[in-house]
């Protein structure tokens, strides 16, 4: 009896020792199991968070001017000079740069396009009136299809706010901001900088008043967001409903600033963004704030305006030639701050 019983608690112990193997393999198993799906799914998480943090750093975009830092701007103006002799040059050769412009354009389409030609790029210029876009093909489709041709970056204007950010996503190679909607305009900023670098030298400390449709201006989205970076002091001057919620001083006649101002940017009536008609006539409106020669007596202020300018309603004839006028240096300025944002852009 005794040795059966010594048989019985053996055998149960075997089975003992047999079952929890079974259960600690059955454990074991799950756990390598889900450690892997764990894992692969991590794995997976990895890959695409790895990529998108390639693409970014491979793909550098200007949807505004906080996409450069201040040292890349103090660098992408010194190469600017440099481009202002106006030579060609062989840089961007044989790489492609697409200009689609859903809004018209004269000034930065043109310049975008001088700009890239100089640097040896082959420029092509999309119709947006004789595009798919015209025909029913939705603003991603169109993008997808350039994007699939293999360009080297795009310049993109359009009429709604965001779009060259939204088109980011969907192409493999820089998205240029040529102006979207009342949203930003960053290589105006750029230049316009760029500009009273030329003149002052060091602009700290100096005061710009950006008079006009500042509400309805990306010109002026842009610039005050870049200005006050750089140590500029913006002033805002417009009737009521040309200006903006802010926390920028804002004066509503031109005169109670002037003695205080180094520079004076003029802006055009964005009547295009205007829901209603607010002045009678643009006389109306430029009766308050023409920067005529009256105004200005002989003080030492100089006059930017990113065009296109309305002549005696914006600034007056004789302001226009006057040498404190700096618009046509915007200008030729523009163009060689556009060479260095696609040669940055492009070759980065």
């Amino acid at each position: 009896m005794h040795g059966l019983r010594i048989k019985e608690r053996t055998h149960k112990q075997k089975r003992g020792v047999k079952d929890f193997f079974h259960v600690t393999s059955f454990f074991a198993e799950l756990y390598h199991r889900e450690l892997n799906e764990v894992l692969t799914k991590l794995t997976v998480k990895f890959c695409y968070y790895f990529r998108k943090i390639i693409k970014e750093r491979c793909v550098n975009h200007l949807i505004n001017t906080r996409d450069f830092s201040l040292e890349e701007i103090e660098k992408l103006l010194e190469r600017a000079t440099e481009f202002l002799d106006e030579k060609p040059r062989e840089i961007l050769k044989n790489k492609t740069v697409i200009t689609i412009f859903f809004e018209n354009s004269t000034r930065t389409r043109s310049s975008f396009e001088i700009a890239a030609k100089r640097l040896g790029a082959m420029v092509v210029s999309l119709d947006v009136s004789r595009s798919s876009s015209s025909k029913g093909e939705t603003l991603f489709d169109t993008a997808a299809n350039l994007d699939a041709m293999g360009p080297d970056a795009i310049v993109v204007r359009h009429k709604s706010s965001g779009v060259p950010h939204i088109l980011a996503n969907y192409v493999n190679c820089p998205i240029v901001n040529g102006g979207d909607g009342a949203h930003a305009h960053p290589t105006q900023a750029l230049l316009d900088l760029f500009t009273m670098k030329r003149h002052f030298g060091d602009v700290r400390g100096k005061k710009v008043a950006i008079v006009g449709d500042i509400k309805n201006s990306r010109v002026a989205n842009s610039n005050i967001e870049l200005l006050a970076r750089v140590g500029v002091e913006v002033i805002l001057v417009g009737p009521p409903h040309f200006l903006p919620q802010t926390d920028l001083r804002v004066y509503h006649t031109i005169e109670e600033v002037i003695d205080e101002v180094d520079v004076i940017m003029s802006l055009r009536a964005q009547t295009e963004r205007h829901a209603n008609q607010i002045y009678a006539s643009l006389k109306d409106y430029g009766a308050d704030f023409c920067i005529t020669s009256k105004l200005m007596g002989d003080r030492d202020i100089i006059i930017l305006h990113p065009g296109p300018v309305h002549r005696n309603v914006d600034v007056d004839d004789f302001m226009m030639k006057d040498p404190r006028s700096k618009i046509l240096e915007q200008v030729k300025n523009g163009v060689a701050v556009r060479m260095a944002v696609l040669e940055k852009l492009i070759e980065h």
